[in-house]
């Protein structure tokens, strides 16, 4: 995914996206696809590289460090391929059938657990046991898998964590103390309340769209969305309830825009021009205002991400996967840590609004920099690296959350939040369609 996609898209939304065809899309990862790479001790042959969406804007980027890795390891020889981002994902199911994944694969969130999933990724934790301590803890332990223990299927790349942005002056206009922005879900509710009071209809808190609120907002209040088996949703609960009772009552007192409900393509606009306190959650918002619209810009703060007693944050990370059979493991191994290594990740970094992965690149002086505390994308900055180095990281929402299940969810919260029927209903409705949809995609995967 490039960069510049991130500055486009909230962090929430992004995260929620998880690959409708992961269970049952016919991918099979055991013996029949070959048998795992060894270890030989020599850094050489050709290693397949493919990237997602990076070219043109950073071509000479990523050029120059596959230059630099042939030169420290003139033995191997790197070939690298871009694609774009529309069916990437197809196009990764394509290769896995026909065994011809890159060597060395860039990964969404989605795409990493299509493939690992299945089998198709080496575990780097058991190949490269003292890698771990080259990256961020959360952003490495993104890359487990459920049911696989300690393994770890990809290398970390660049990643982007959520934060909290808004207008402090329209804040402090509903009279809320810019100093104080909100911590939990409930009390971000709270606020957006007083928000509607007090704008008289000049203003919105926050945009509906629950497709970029779930699972996110209730993975911060605990509520469970899984059991322990894996086999159910069991998010029916209370505190679903309270959430969604909460959301249909800011709906009707004007906290979000009436046209929000069914999509979020607006915000930069809406926020732009003055009609939205809380912007999208991605440091990139924060740059895009900054280029189209200054003078809001000047009146934009940015915070900790809400966050809640869990202490979760959303994140939108990137990684390179191994192909498990690859011929040139070695080769392999060592150019994935190379491209994530710190001082190519703060390279990358410095050139689109992103964050590294690894611990060292983030403890770049750029990264802490707060300058004089006014400028909003140097505070953002350093906000969303402190919230990387410290936080617990969430973004993997679950594989069982598929598109399918993620629209199933949120028709029924939409019919609840206009008042088409009640809260209640409206979950438990929402948990019936979701888990019809797992026992399918599981019953289509055996």
């Amino acid at each position: 995914m490039t960069p510049s996609h991130l500055t486009r898209t909230g962090i929430a939304v992004l995260a929620a996206a998880v690959l409708a065809t992961v269970p049952g899309c016919g991918l099979g990862g055991g013996p029949g696809q070959g048998e795992d790479a060894t270890r030989t001790g020599r850094v050489a042959g050709t290693v397949t590289f493919r990237t997602l969406q990076l070219k043109p804007v950073h071509t000479g980027y990523v050029q120059g460090v596959i230059d630099a890795f042939e030169k420290k390891y003139p033995d191997v020889k790197v070939v690298w391929e871009d694609v774009p981002g529309d069916g990437y994902n197809e196009k990764l199911v394509a290769d896995a059938q026909a065994g011809a994944l890159p060597d060395v694969v860039n990964l969404s969130t989605d795409s990493f657990q299509l493939l690992g999933d299945r089998g198709m990724l080496a575990d780097v934790a058991r190949l490269d046991p003292e890698a771990a301590r080259d990256y961020v803890p959360g952003a490495w332990e993104q890359f487990k898998l459920p049911g696989k223990g300690q393994g770890v299927y990809a290398y970390p790349w660049y990643v982007t964590p959520e934060i909290l942005t808004y207008n402090k002056e329209l804040f402090a206009e509903a009279g809320l103390d810019p100093a104080r922005p909100p911590t939990s879900v409930e009390e971000f509710f709270d606020q957006a309340e007083r928000i509607a009071a007090r704008s008289g209809g000049r203003y919105a808190a926050f945009m509906a769209d629950p497709k970029g609120r779930l699972p996110g907002d209730w993975q911060k209040m605990g509520i469970p969305l899984l059991n322990d088996a894996r086999d159910r949703f069991v998010f029916d609960t209370e505190r679903a309830v309270g959430w969604l009772t909460r959301m249909k009552d800011l709906y009707a007192k004007g906290a979000m825009p009436k046209e929000s409900l069914l999509k979020a393509d607006d915000v930069n606009q809406l926020y732009g021009s003055r009609k939205l306190v809380f912007g999208p959650g991605s440091p990139g918002f924060v740059k895009d205002v900054k280029r189209n619209a200054p003078q809001v810009y000047a009146g934009t703060q940015v915070a900790p991400a809400v966050t809640g007693s869990l202490g979760h944050i959303g994140i939108y990370a990137q990684s390179l996967g191994i192909k498990r059979t690859t011929e040139h493991l070695d080769a392999a191994l060592e150019f994935a840590k190379w491209v994530t290594n710190g001082p190519n990740q703060v390279a990358f970094a410095r050139r689109a609004t992103i964050y590294p992965s690894n611990a060292r690149g983030l403890d770049d002086p750029y990264f802490s920099d707060r300058g004089d505390g006014t400028d909003a994308e140097t505070v953002a900055r350093a906000v969303g690296a402190e919230q990387l180095r410290t936080a617990q990281l969430d973004a993997n929402t679950p594989v069982e959350w598929t598109n399918q299940v993620g629209d199933a969810v949120v028709r029924e919260v939409q019919k609840a939040i206009t008042g088409e029927q009640d809260p209640r209903t409206a979950v438990r409705r929402a948990q019936q369609e979701a888990n019809r949809l797992l026992a399918a995609a599981n019953a289509g995967g055996r």
